[in-house]
C-alpha cells in the first residue's frame, strides 16, 4: 500500500512540475524579449552580438532583488509615470548592469523594439533616467536559481574561465566594469525554473 502512495505521489509531483514549468515558459513567451544573434554557443555558454538598446533605469542592489523600491520605481515609469503618460509594455530581461562600486547596480527595462529613441518619454518619477545600452559582443553564461550577488559572481567567474579557453578578451572600461545581470522571470517563479544570465562585454 505504502509503495502505490509513493508511486502516485511521485507521479503527481512529475504533473506538477511539468505544470509549472509549460505556465513559466508560456509567461515569458508572453512579454518581447531583447533582440540578439548568436555568434557561438556551447552548452550554457554563448557570444552573442546586441543591437543598441533603450533602458529606463534606476539603482538598485542586486541582493535587494528590487524589494528595496527600485523594480516599481521602473514599473510606475512604465505604467504611465513619464511626461507622456504613456503606457509602454513589458518586456524581458530586465538588465542590472554593474559600476565600479561592487555594491552599486544599475536595473534597466528594456524599451519595445518598435519605440523609437525620440519617442521614449522622459520619466517624471525620483531616480529613474532613460539611457541607452549600447550594442556590441558579449559572452554570456545562463544558469537557474535566485540571482544573487553570490550566485552572479560564481557564475561570473565560470565565464571568465570559459572566455580564456575561447580567447575572448573583456572590455572593462573605466565608468562600468562590463559586467551585468539578466533575470528573465516574475519573482514568484521557482528558483529551478528561472533564467538567468551573467553578461561580459567584449573587446
Amino acid at each position: 500500500m505504502k509503495r502505490k502512495i509513493m508511486i502516485y505521489l511521485s507521479v503527481m509531483a512529475i504533473f506538477v512540475l511539468a505544470g509549472v514549468f509549460a505556465w513559466n515558459t508560456m509567461a515569458r513567451a508572453a512579454y518581447e524579449s531583447a533582440e540578439y544573434k548568436v555568434i557561438e554557443s556551447d552548452g550554457k555558454f554563448e557570444v552573442r552580438e546586441y543591437p543598441d538598446l533603450m533602458l529606463v533605469a534606476t539603482t538598485t542592489k542586486l541582493d535587494a532583488q528590487g524589494r528595496d523600491g527600485s523594480f516599481m520605481k521602473l514599473f510606475r515609469y512604465i505604467s504611465g509615470a513619464n511626461e507622456s503618460d504613456k503606457k509602454i509594455s513589458m518586456t524581458t530581461p530586465v538588465f542590472m548592469e554593474n559600476d565600479k562600486e561592487a555594491s552599486a547596480v544599475q536595473m534597466g527595462f528594456v524599451m519595445p523594439k518598435d519605440m523609437a529613441v525620440e519617442d521614449v518619454p522622459a520619466p517624471t518619477g525620483e531616480g529613474v533616467d532613460v539611457r541607452k545600452r549600447a550594442g556590441g559582443r558579449f559572452a554570456v553564461v545562463r544558469f537557474s536559481g535566485q540571482l544573487t550577488t553570490k550566485s552572479a559572481k560564481e557564475s561570473e567567474a565560470k565565464l571568465r574561465t570559459w572566455m580564456v579557453t575561447k580567447g575572448l578578451v573583456a572590455d572593462d572600461t573605466d565608468e562600468s566594469s562590463g559586467v551585468e545581470t539578466a533575470g528573465y522571470d516574475p519573482p514568484f517563479t521557482p528558483g529551478p525554473l528561472r533564467r538567468n544570465e551573467v553578461l561580459i562585454r567584449l573587446k
